[in-house]
């Protein structure tokens, strides 16, 4: 196998096999090693991974499905109790990232994502048998809400992984395929949701609720929308442990890792544009429904909220793979500044539209609109940074790929931080508008963020991309430093 040079092409004695799977060498930055073998591995990675990180999203997010059947089902949660329970994936999301932004140096691909996709059977299982008894205690929901948060978690161990597999050249077009087909997870547990529980999957596992809305009244199977996870996440892990590899380098120290992310400005400048990213897409994704419901649904015959709300999650999830190669063609820094200025836009359009406050059911188009448009922009933020993050760090590809991580891991506390501030706004002031004042602020801050520290004429860690052109032409041209 070619060996190749640079941060991690060799592994260092005892580092070769194992339960990890370490490969004797991987240097995917040179070509003839990328053609000969690192292309074909790389891609089966990348294609397995994505498979799980699908369903780690879809359990990540499964709260937003199923917080808005409860009380339809026997459950008799206030407003605050149900946005609670979609903002707890969040919670332990963000913490249990910042723990895997640490794990694939030291674990390596292979028994990292194995574990990590096989544990999400447990509070699958879980929900499953909670939403048949209506006397299920609500700390019980918080609790399983919260182990769902190993779905998010997980994410930044995808991301290093794939990073340090891939070229620098494809580094845009394969974290941006692999997130954005992974994001469609939260889309689909949206969409599925509603048509999966409307019939008994597996019957020997519990009989139908009965689902009232209004004089409406049928049969429903909520345990669905979790138990049907569990054989996809079980065949998932056995590929995971069967087909995965481990790309090696220097085992580093916790402390080390930890050290070179606190210490360093720039990681902090990484985190405030991926919290006004991903943090935005994951935050909206996780209260959308809810919101349909807490503004929309007092109104005769609302709009289902699942019948909406998947559509923010798909629009968010396929412009970030499909914006992947447009990103390694312009850069990163442009596009994530292009993100900023359309997240702060959609949220004064929201409040002096009056989507937050309506009169009326004639409204509701034109919120889905706005909220569509802020998922959109949410989506290029994602797949602008994914390429963005690696070439700032370029001088030290192995940070470069642990910022992928630490970022993701602040950005996971979206959901938290959108489901109890939104909720808290509406519960406080009777409306969103005191939430989404205060997220346009935010966007503010992190657009002026990049565009004087990464985007800006002189800097020294813009991405150019692989186009030139006149504007991009009067920045310097060495890169970044260290």
């Amino acid at each position: 196998m070619a060996q190749g040079s640079g941060p991690g092409a060799n592994p260092p004695p005892g580092r070769v096999g194992g339960l990890a799977g370490w490969l004797p060498g991987w240097a995917p930055d040179d070509r003839r090693f990328w053609r000969a073998e690192g292309s074909k591995r790389a891609w089966q990675t990348l294609l397995l991974t994505t498979f799980s990180l699908t369903a780690s999203f879809a359990t990540w997010f499964v709260f937003s499905a199923v917080a808005v059947r409860l009380n339809s089902v026997g459950f008799q949660f206030d407003t605050m109790q149900l946005f609670w329970l979609t903002a707890m994936p969040g919670l332990s999301g963000g913490l249990l990232r910042l723990v895997h932004s640490f794990l694939i140096p030291i674990y390596g691909t292979r028994l990292t994502v194995t574990t990590a996709t096989f544990l999400k059977v447990f509070p699958m299982l879980w929900l499953g048998f909670a939403v048949q008894d209506p006397q299920t205690p609500y700390s019980s929901f918080l609790s399983i809400a919260f182990l769902c948060g190993m779905g998010g978690g997980d994410f930044s161990s995808f991301m290093p992984s794939t990073s340090v597999f891939f070229p620098k050249r494809l580094q845009g077009t394969a974290l941006g395929l692999q997130a954005g087909v992974g994001n469609l997870g939260v889309s689909i547990v949206q969409f599925i949701t509603p048509w999966i529980i409307g019939f008994p999957l597996v019957s020997a596992f519990g009989g139908p609720q009965t689902f009232v809305k209004g004089a409406v009244q049928k049969s429903v199977w909520l345990q669905n929308a979790a138990f049907w996870y569990v054989p996809y996440l079980v065949l998932a892990s056995v590929l995971c442990a069967m087909f995965l590899r481990s790309v090696p380098g220097k085992k580093p120290t916790v402390g080390a890792m930890v050290k070179n992310m606190v210490s360093d400005k720039y990681v902090w400048f990484c985190v405030v544009t991926y919290i006004m990213t991903f943090g935005s897409f994951s935050g909206l994704a996780a209260a959308f429904p809810l919101m349909i419901k807490s503004i929309y649904g007092g109104y005769p015959d609302a709009p289902d909220p699942l019948a909406y709300a998947f559509l923010g999650p798909l629009v968010g999830s396929v412009v970030r793979f499909v914006g992947g190669p447009f990103a390694d063609r312009f850069g990163g820094s442009v596009w994530t500044q292009v993100s900023g200025a359309g997240l702060v836009i959609g949220c004064l359009a929201l409040v002096f539209g009056g989507y937050l406050t309506p009169t009326g059911l004639e409204q509701f188009p034109g919120f889905v609109v706005v909220m569509l448009w802020l998922f959109l922009m949410a989506g290029i933020g994602n797949f602008a940074t994914f390429r963005q993050y690696p070439i700032i760090f370029a001088y030290d590809p192995q940070k470069g790929a642990q910022v992928l991580g630490w970022t993701g891991a602040w950005a996971a506390f979206g959901p938290l931080l959108f489901s109890s501030l939104i909720g808290a706004s509406i519960s406080t002031f009777g409306s969103a508008n005191a939430f989404f004042w205060g997220a346009g602020a935010f966007f503010v801050v992190g657009s002026a963020i990049n565009y004087w520290f990464f985007t800006r004429p002189g800097q020294e860690r813009f991405d150019f991309g692989t186009w030139k052109g006149t504007w991009w032409d009067k920045r310097p041209q060495q890169g970044p430093v260290a």
